[in-house]
């Protein structure tokens, strides 16, 4: 029989062209009809009348809203459904995410939360078992590995490259075995594209959104059209099994925010399902019947047979010739921005939060809400910038009240470990008994416009505290920035030890923003060392009165004269005509006589490093046929090549013993700070971009582009979602022949942590701190899009131009890229480790809290207050992150311990590492530890995942994507199980942990209650 799975479904999004809210209740219909609340409330109650039914829920954000406002008569029904496998719950994460733009570390938690609350509310039988990613705008190979690590069987889509979906059709290849990792054995993830889309069958749509005929069987009636819709249904699914290997075939039965009037849709499905098998008595050998993904793949798995494999990913994807969906990578950059700071601040609110010696009742509250806001971030339009303008204004609502709601948990936990009152004789840190009416006395206040020089706090007190808490397992060290308005200051730690310190003016572009309400002209800028992991330092600064002027207390500079070629700060009109070189004992990089970049210099021998910035013109079409797409919110389409920004920059050269800076300005809306710190071994680049000036009707998209003398032969490397990378080649997949009308476009890629080429000399590496599209469009170069500003639709859905606003001009885009560049001679740390460890560091750098202290001196604060503290006894092996540390359930704390490397990047530090837990926790009381899964909602020892076998015989899509000597061929194979692959409690082997390259590693410290 050829099995037909009807996979009832909605596809609901958090957030488009409507807000959350909006989407959940129902309102504005004059943008769409959706109302979420309705399609749950009919689809309960439709399910209960006929057992046969089924339906899948996706989205636990919209399910947690509708659940908390159902009478305890519904939630009981809802409860049983679930146990019964009538109504599934798949994927379960918050929100379906994005896969092109978000970090690892988000989709983590997002999946975590979403799985938590359907295991607190519904129990094991609500625990998902298929990843459902139906929409987003193309798949990334970490996603899959995420699944594969949460314990999923398989995923599901919809959205790849039309050639590519029209080749695996026509080859019966549209369901693989993906191999998601070239580090990772056992890792492998069944994968299946969908054959429609995520709709209903053509014509078959019975939803009230819908304009498709219903079954009419009514034998009386001159309408009666059921044999000729069962001609069409039987027809069109022996052409669809014609694409797939197995004998099952899966319907996704709906759509976008479908059932809103579920008994249309069931009622019509009946009879589908009822007349489709009445036709076996005539020979038909078509079953159709109610299911669900995780049934179709039981079914799929039971069959037995092979499978192509594919070990790439699903990266860029493209709707038709002229449409590649690689706009999306760099849209809103804002916003990907504001979402990076809000996962900065989550990882150090759940941190502080379970480290609060006394938790406070509102914490628990306040970091849901940061959890929450964070988990519809990643929703794949969010995160994408590819919302209406509204949705946009209300995504930053929402992090803004979250981000506020967690700093009062920052804020307590902060004050009761600095200061006395507040330190309890218990021994673990989950304590609930609260505080009484605690009365704090530090602020601990985050700047959070300090990427536009901006504190009010810093610039406007005489004294005031820096205190940067640590959010990382190793000690470290970070070079602070403060805006200020005096001329003088003394910066001072905690052992009374002056800290040495230097001024340097904030560009005049940032100064010159119009809505940038400061009188802060420079910034004070110190090297903050020795930071204890997972814990906090705070400095102690004095605004002093003027005095005489040396290299540790400067004045801002000012433009020296002629005879004072030494100074600290240098203009453009003295080093016109000559090249400007800073840098430090490591490196030195030079600048030509037009104020490009030009060169690099390391160990005595010098490179060609070149950085400019460039723009493409958005193509502008009426969108009426392919050849007319306009580039947009998703569609990255250049009219032409690349245009030149400047071939004259202007600089100011700012030399002290801490910072060595260029200024740069290309032209009235695009500049630049190049700097090195002493002793770092990377560049660091601040750019700011905007208001893009569109005066002449023309839409622009802004790159940032790097060159090289580098061979890299048409071969690059991106970031998977800042974990693994992928390698590139240019104008090839490896999974068909391409034919490539849109040779810029077609060649981008999503770049979350960082791009790099290389050749047997040299590499090449940049690290961007938010999402971005990038490439390589000729041998040594690299480019980041860093902005993008169109005046046109480009008709996938959204209605509106991507013309960004605020306080009635284009928006300013302010953000920074890292360079790693040199020789790959060294042994270790590789260029690739140091990578690594640079990413970590500038993804988690130490957040900074800012306390007025007025009304202390600096003897008080020092003798009566702790201005040092770290959680860990040690800190962890350098190439080991503590990727999550937060409260969990009662007495527990859930903690994820991270390998850094992939194997084979560095032949010490890609190594498999080995620590002991209770070395690492002392100060805390473990009673056990136990291991789960990635999503921490199954304990690792129980978990089992379907496996498939993959066809031999048939070529390993990808297989040189990665590094050739990292793919394991025999990943399938058993092999010796060690303390990385147990799942039992790890206490028996004396709390060692071993971590293998790429592994991440979950477990539950449950701590001792002591009454």
């Amino acid at each position: 029989m050829l099995n037909v799975h009807l996979v009832p479904h909605s596809h609901d999004d958090v957030g488009w062209l409507k807000t959350v809210d909006q989407y959940y209740y129902g309102s504005r219909s004059n943008i769409q009809k959706a109302g979420v609340q309705y399609i749950l409330d009919s689809v309960v109650q439709e399910l209960l009348k006929d057992s046969k039914r089924r339906f899948i829920q996706v989205e636990s954000a919209f399910m947690q809203k509708w659940y908390n406002e159902q009478t305890p008569k519904v939630k009981r029904q809802v409860k049983m459904l679930v146990d019964e496998g009538r109504l599934e719950f798949i994927g379960g994460s918050w929100s379906m995410n994005d896969e092109a733009a978000v970090h690892y570390q988000s989709v983590v938690d997002q999946f975590t939360w979403g799985l938590r609350f359907l295991d607190d509310t519904f129990g094991e039988c609500a625990r998902p078992r298929i990843g459902w990613q139906i929409d987003p705008f193309g798949h990334s190979r970490e996603q899959a590995s995420l699944f594969a690590q949460m314990g999923y069987d398989g995923m599901f889509f919809a959205r790849l490259d039309y050639q590519d979906k029209n080749h695996r059709m026509a080859t019966q290849t549209p369901e693989m075995v993906w191999r998601t990792s070239s580090s990772l054995a056992n890792n492998d993830l069944f994968t299946s594209v969908l054959y429609n889309h995520y709709s209903a069958p053509p014509g078959f749509c019975f939803d009230v959104l819908c304009n498709d005929d219903p079954m009419i069987d009514d034998n009386s009636s001159t309408d009666n059209n059921v044999k000729d819709r069962i001609d069409t249904f039987i027809t069109w699914l022996e052409k669809m099994a014609e694409s797939y290997r197995s004998k099952n075939l899966i319907l996704t039965m709906g759509d976008d925010f479908n059932y809103m009037n579920a008994v249309m849709n069931f009622k019509n499905m009946d009879k589908l399902i009822k007349y489709t098998n009445a036709r076996q008595a005539e020979g038909s050998l078509v079953n159709a019947f109610y299911s669900t993904p995780s049934c179709y793949l039981k079914a799929v798995h039971d069959a037995n047979i092979e499978w192509p494999t594919k070990s790439d990913d699903f990266f860029p994807y493209e709707s038709d010739y002229h449409s590649f969906w690689t706009g999306y990578f760099t849209s809103r950059p804002t916003q990907k921005r504001y979402e990076r700071d809000g996962n900065h601040l989550l990882q150090v609110c759940k941190q502080l939060t379970a480290l609060a010696p006394s938790r406070e009742e509102h914490m628990e509250p306040h970091l849901t809400v940061l959890r929450e806001a964070m988990g519809v971030m990643q929703h794949h339009d969010a995160i994408t910038g590819t919302e209406k303008q509204h949705v946009s204004d209300d995504y930053t609502r929402m992090m803004h009240r979250a981000l506020g709601a967690c700093e009062v948990n920052t804020q307590a936990a902060l004050n009761q470990i600095v200061d006395p009152q507040f330190r309890r004789l218990r021994a673990h840190p989950l304590d609930r008994e609260p505080a009484a009416a605690p009365t704090y006395k530090f602020a601990f206040e985050s700047c959070h416009l300090l990427n536009v020089s901006k504190c009010e706090l810093t610039e406007s007190k005489d004294s005031f505290t820096v205190t940067l808490y640590n959010p990382l397992a190793h000690a470290g060290h970070q070079y602070v920035r403060v805006p200020i308005t005096g001329t003088r200051y003394v910066v001072r730690d905690y052992r009374n030890v002056e800290v040495p310190s230097q001024l340097v003016p904030i560009p005049d572009p940032v100064q010159s923003i119009s809505y940038r309400f400061s009188n802060a002209t420079a910034e004070l800028v110190f090297l903050a060392n020795e930071l204890p992991p997972l814990g906090f330092k705070s400095y102690f600064v004095t605004r002093a009165l003027d005095s005489v002027d040396d290299f540790v207390h400067q004045p801002a500079p000012v433009p020296p004269t002629p005879e004072e070629p030494g100074s600290v700060a240098a203009t453009v009109n003295q080093w016109q005509q000559e090249e400007v070189t800073i840098g430090n004992k490591n490196l030195e990089i030079s600048f030509d006589s037009s104020g490009f970049l030009s060169s690099i210099t390391i160990d005595g021998v010098t490179n060609r490093l070149r950085q400019s910035f460039v723009y493409y013109e958005g193509a502008l079409g009426n969108n009426e046929e392919y050849r007319n797409r306009s580039s947009g919110a998703y569609i990255f389409r250049p009219n032409g090549t690349e245009k030149s920004v400047t071939e004259t920059v202007q600089l100011t050269v700012v030399k002290g013993p801490t910072v060595q800076e260029v200024h740069q300005v290309f032209n009235d809306w695009i500049s630049q700070v190049v700097r090195v710190y002493a002793d770092e071994n990377h560049i660091e680049f601040e750019w700011m971009v905007g208001p893009i000036p569109v005066d002449d009707g023309i839409g622009k998209e802004i790159v940032s582009r790097f060159y090289t003398a580098t061979q890299s032969n048409g071969v690059f490397w991106t970031d998977s979602n800042g974990r693994e990378m992928m390698k590139r080649v240019r104008n090839h997949r490896d999974t068909w022949n391409l034919n490539l009308l849109e040779k810029v476009s077609g060649n981008y890629y999503p770049v979350t942590a960082r791009i790099a080429l290389e050749d047997p000399n040299l590499r090449l590496a940049v690290l961007n701190d938010r999402a971005q599209g990038g490439s390589s469009l000729e041998d040594g170069s690299l480019e980041l899009m860093v902005h993008r500003r169109l005046l046109h639709d480009d008709a996938f859905g959204v209605g509106e131009a991507l013309d960004e606003k605020e306080f009635g001009k284009g928006m300013v885009a302010r953000g920074k890229h890292w360079v790693i560049f040199g020789p790959r001679t060294a042994t270790s740390p590789t260029l690739e480790a140091r990578e690594r460890f640079l990413q970590n560091q500038v993804l988690l750098p130490n957040w900074l809290f800012f306390s007025d202290v007025s009304d202390f001196n600096y003897e008080d604060w020092q003798k009566q207050y702790t201005n040092i503290y770290s959680a860990l006894s040690l800190s962890l092996p350098l190439n080991v992150h503590l990727l999550t540390f937060e409260p969990w359930h009662d007495n527990s704390i859930l903690v994820r311990f991270e390998h850094l490397l992939e194997a084979d990047e560095d032949p010490l530090y890609s190594k498999p590492v080995r620590f002991n837990v209770q070395d690492v926790f002392r100060q805390f009381s473990i009673e056990q530890v136990r291991e789960t899964t990635l999503a921490a909602n199954q304990l690792k020892e129980d978990s089992t995942r379907m496996k498939f076998k993959p066809d031999p015989s048939y070529i390993v899509y990808g297989s040189d994507t990665g590094r050739s000597s990292r793919v394991d061929t025999s990943r399938s194979a058993p092999r010796p199980r060690s303390v990385a692959d147990t799942g039992r409690n790890i206490a028996d082997d004396g709390f060692e942990i071993v971590l293998n390259p790429m592994q991440i590693r979950t477990f539950i410290f449950q701590l001792e209650y002591r009454p």
